[in-house]
């Protein structure tokens, strides 16, 4: 049964005017590399809750999140305001079914994310499980802009720890970026652009794909690949395709 625990901001980073990540003290129950959990506020009296993929790996203290504010006005503008110290309530345990810890062994697995929703991804590689179960690990990230694209230091060190086993494909769709491909996800799949620059194809004998982010680019991905035999995971371990929409 899903309960509240109090948390405290240990920290806030402002990466752009839009995109911040925080850092929150909480004590909860352990949670899989790939799983959310519900962040809270008490808004006039009232308390306002989305949930958040976590980015911290799991036993990393403090828990990390990644944000995107939406000018609109929802719950992650109200995130974007608070301040080392302030108080926020976490729901506990975590839940949900995007976890490495369910994804079958292959040879390559494929990590497919736009925006904040490498979030889960950053959990995931930081862990042993994908280095076990896969002799190969590719993540495509796609942003809008360069600023966009965080937590690179973590794959630049992923490459020199397991050299010839990363690769770290980032996609840029509103500006030119010297050695980074311009575009979307999903068109550099359907021209074969994507394995041309992973020297791999995407089969379900070989591969395991999940995917985080934009429900356009997961929907359009998804409908190619089912065109190519994968199947939808069970969270049993039986199928190729583990997916999760952002928003």
């Amino acid at each position: 049964m899903s309960q509240w625990a109090r948390g405290r901001i240990s920290n806030t980073i402002h990466w752009t005017p839009n995109l911040f990540s925080l850092q929150i003290d909480a004590d909860i129950h352990s949670f899989e590399a790939g799983q959310y959990t519900l962040l809270g506020l008490d808004i006039d009296g009232q308390r306002i809750a989305e949930p958040y993929s976590i980015l911290s790996a799991p036993g990393e203290n403090p828990l990390e999140f990644f944000f995107y504010t939406r000018l609109e006005g929802d719950l992650s503008t109200s995130l974007s305001r608070l301040r080392v110290g302030d108080r926020i309530w976490v729901q506990d345990p975590p839940d949900g079914d995007f976890s490495i810890n369910r994804v079958s062994p292959a040879d390559t697995l494929w990590l497919l994310a736009t925006g904040t929703g490498v979030a889960p991804f950053v959990s995931i590689l930081k862990t042993d499980t994908p280095w076990q179960n896969f002799r190969h690990v590719v993540l495509v990230y796609a942003a809008r802009y360069l600023d966009d694209l965080r937590y690179t230091e973590l794959f630049d060190e992923l490459k020199l720890r397991y050299p010839g086993r990363f690769t770290f494909l980032p996609f840029i769709s509103r500006e030119a970026v010297p050695d980074m491909t311009q575009g979307h996800i999903t068109e550099s799949l359907q021209d074969g652009s994507l394995e041309q620059m992973e020297g791999n194809t995407l089969q379900p004998d070989n591969s395991r794909v999940m995917l985080c982010g934009n429900p356009g680019m997961i929907r359009d991905v998804v409908e190619r690949l089912h065109e190519r035999g994968f199947r939808d995971s069970d969270g049993q371990g039986n199928g190729e395709l583990t997916y999760e929409s952002y928003w």
